[in-house]
């Protein structure tokens, strides 16, 4: 019988994204992907850095040591390199124990139609095009944001007893559609909307399939020395009163419970994520990510929209 990946959280993952690769993407980007190939093979052995993603990474698959009796996550390398380039990645994830066993190596090609083919709930990358194919084919994908150097060693080298996620509402967790009347007609007209709909559920957003999944297995994690469950959630919105009520009738009505709601109402989220300490905080603005990346690892969530072609490899 052939596995099946359908009961299981996946997360798709590039190999920059798990892994420091800066110095061979510049290699790539400035000499061409003969020198790139070359100074691959030529280090396979140098044992890489952790990268922006580590940290979640290992924590997520921590939860398959946690249940004696089923696996819970499953991690999948998704990377435009070739099976030639790839041994220093799998060299990399034999040194730091990362139980990763399936990759997808297209040699260049466009990921986005291996996603559903391996079921992957969650796609984190550094190259944009590729992430922005993974919203288009509704699999929720950001695109991850380079912590400062130090600070992202302690973070991937950090310990922390859950897994802590922290979210944005409007056009991550919820759609697009009550910040489109926000950007189009103010706030005066969308807090009228709010109000006007506040019974009715937001649609679902990129994101709300992996909150859901998140959800689930927290309320089914079996914990019989009463420690706290091993993963956190967070919602941290713009919004505020009135807007508040439709949120929280939304989660309600998906049966989802957030651990921790951040109503900033146009304050700076980046302290509030600062106290959080969140694995990974994932919004749709570029200025909310830009300040958010210089406390906690950040991924940036892109619209849909029609798909670009993937160039490069």
């Amino acid at each position: 019988m052939p596995v099946s990946l359908d009961k299981l959280l996946v997360v798709g993952i590039s190999s920059r994204a798990l892994f420091d690769l800066e110095v061979e993407e510049a290699i790539f980007r400035t000499q061409g992907l003969a020198a790139y190939q070359q100074h691959q093979l030529q280090n396979e052995n140098q044992i890489l850095k952790p990268g922006a993603a580590f940290a979640l990474v290992r924590a997520l698959l921590k939860l398959n040591r946690l249940t004696a009796d089923q696996r819970l996550v499953e991690v999948v390398i998704m990377s435009r390199n070739s099976s030639e380039t790839s041994m220093r990645i799998f060299n990399a994830i034999q040194h730091y124990e990362l139980d990763i066993t399936r990759a997808v190596l297209s040699g260049g090609a466009s990921l986005a139609p291996y996603l559903h083919a391996f079921n992957v709930s969650l796609f984190l990358s550094l190259h944009e095009d590729d992430v922005q194919a993974a919203i288009n084919s509704d699999t929720a994908a950001a695109l991850l944001y380079q912590m400062p150097t130090a600070q992202s060693a302690q973070h991937a080298n950090e310990e922390l007893d859950q897994i802590r996620i922290a979210f944005d509402g409007d056009a991550v967790i919820f759609s697009d559609e009550s910040e489109r009347i926000f950007q189009t007609m103010g706030i005066e007209a969308f807090e009228r909307h709010e109000r006007e709909n506040a019974m009715k559920p937001l649609p679902e957003g990129p994101f709300a399939r992996l909150l859901i999944a998140l959800s689930f297995i927290q309320n089914n994690f079996k914990n019989p020395d009463g420690r706290a469950a091993p993963i956190r959630t967070a919602l941290v919105t713009a919004r505020s009163s009135p807007a508040h009520e439709r949120v929280i009738r939304t989660l309600r009505a998906w049966n989802v419970t957030i651990d921790e709601t951040f109503f900033m109402g146009g304050v700076a989220k980046s302290d509030v994520l600062a106290a959080f300490k969140p694995h990974m905080f994932f919004d749709d603005q570029p200025g909310h990510c830009d300040h958010a990346a210089t406390h906690v690892q950040t991924g940036r969530v892109p619209l849909k929209r029609q798909e670009n072609k993937i160039e490069g490899c």
